[in-house]
């Protein structure tokens, strides 16, 4: 077997020997291009194969008008020069400004992509920076035995967030408290009625109260709702058991914010580019808008946290009716 295999790749040297020397002959190797690539190094490529290790050959290139290097870069001006001059469209031009038009077209190409590779780690940049805060939260949540007083400022601060977008007029007349009841009502499930936070409250009727004074009621009565979800947590697994119940809700709730925040930032990195026909530092206005969709997923993953956890305190909540109701059946039967 060996030596049929020594045979044949024999005769084969011999053949290619052979064909490289009918090549030679005729000429070399001509290499026929249908159009220009937009980086000069694939082209100088091609003209290689045409003429390796001091073989002779030639290369020629073909293109059109219509072809995108031309369209984006030179084509309108080299377009608008044939019709002045009435160069019919199947006269073919072999001119040296038409190669330099083309050289051209290419630099500006190839500096386009140098740019874009030199920023490419400045955008990295901005979400490596996300990144880190992101894996540090989850880190102090995991080693962290007790992150009561995390949830509890952002309760604080999604209902203030609620009553500042709710009364962000500033006069009391425009303030609108129907959304505002309608949001409490999601999130946690206020104690007071729609009537009692619209009309009046325990706490003042709402032409007597300031957006400060709003907001620490509200506060203060999701916190005291939120008691009750402790206790009845605690009442059936230990105060261990609330503990791990709010560290279970919050750790997806991160995780998923912060995929639908990689997803929108793609989303963004992909067009900031056309600001510069706006004259704006792309990259500058990636940073900023970058960060102010960081400090929504933040405020995301706030709400969605208080959100969930609230749902087991309706779900509580929904069983204590139901077992009132009951045992008043019972005790009217």
């Amino acid at each position: 077997y060996q030596e049929a295999w020594d045979a044949e790749i024999d005769a084969e040297k011999e053949r290619s020997k052979k064909l490289g020397d009918e090549v030679r002959e005729a000429g070399g190797l001509y290499v026929l291009g249908t159009e220009r690539h937009e980086s000069r190094r694939i082209d100088n490529q091609l003209r290689g194969r045409s003429g390796r290790q001091g073989d002779p050959g030639e290369t020629r290139f073909y293109l059109s008008m219509r072809d995108e290097l031309m369209v984006r870069f030179v084509g309108q001006s080299m377009e608008n020069m044939m019709n002045r001059l009435n160069v019919p469209d199947d006269v073919p031009i072999e001119a040296k400004m038409v190669s330099n038009s083309i050289k051209g077209a290419q630099a500006q190409v190839e500096n386009q992509n140098f740019e874009m590779r030199k920023n490419v780690l400045k955008y990295d940049e901005v979400l490596n920076e996300q990144r880190k805060v992101v894996y540090a939260t989850r880190h102090d949540i995991l080693d962290a035995g007790d992150i009561k007083d995390n949830i509890r400022t952002m309760i604080d601060d999604t209902v203030s967030a609620y009553v500042s977008g709710a009364t962000a007029t500033g006069y009391v007349e425009d303030w609108n408290l129907d959304e505002l009841w309608n949001a409490l009502e999601s999130l946690y499930g206020p104690t007071m009625s729609h009537e009692e936070l619209v009309d009046g409250t325990e706490y003042g009727s709402a032409g007597e109260l300031s957006a400060e004074q709003l907001r620490d009621a509200l506060v203060a009565d999701a916190n005291a709702e939120y008691d009750k979800l402790e206790e009845a947590v605690t009442a059936i697994g230990g105060e261990s058991q609330m503990r791990n119940t709010e560290r279970m809700v919050i750790l997806p709730v991160i995780d998923q914010k912060w995929r639908e925040h990689l997803y929108e930032m793609d989303y963004l990195k992909e067009g900031i580019g056309l600001r510069a026909m706006a004259q704006r530092d792309p990259l500058v206005e990636y940073q900023k808008e970058g960060g102010d969709m960081f400090n929504a997923m933040n405020d995301g993953v706030k709400e969605e946290t208080v959100r969930q956890l609230f749902m087991l305190r309706k779900q509580f909540k929904a069983q204590e009716e139901a077992k009132a109701a009951e045992s008043a059946e019972n005790t009217e039967a």
